[in-house]
């Protein structure tokens, strides 16, 4: 192989580990768990979930949400991440719905 050929190959063997690295954060998850409380108190954990997108929690909602991850998180009282009187819940601490309140049914990553 001659000599100026190597410096574009070099170079394509660069822009290849940049677009796999690139696109690898694509599936990039929360590390630790969401554990929340129906109000039922039936009680669901989810290890590492997502950080991109909207998550649903079960179709009783949430009543007690306990953020255990490594990214904060916003609960919402809707099914779609949407509307407000939302909940902000740092990582590591947990919030509870305000009495009367509807339960939260979905919850983003904040990243």
């Amino acid at each position: 192989m001659s000599d100026h050929r190597r410096p574009g190959l070099a170079a394509g063997a660069l822009l290849l580990t940049a677009a796999v690295a690139g696109c690898s954060g694509l599936g990039r998850t929360a590390v630790g768990t969401v554990t929340y409380e129906t109000e039922r108190k039936a009680v669901v954990t989810v290890s590492n979930p997502g950080v991109n997108g909207c998550h649903r929690f079960s179709s009783a909602g949430a009543v007690r949400i306990e953020n255990a991850t490594m990214i904060d998180i916003i609960a919402y009282p809707t099914p779609d991440c949407t509307g407000s009187n939302t909940a902000y819940i740092p990582t590591t601490l947990f919030d509870n719905i305000v009495p009367g309140d509807p339960p939260w049914r979905s919850y983003s990553l904040v990243h």
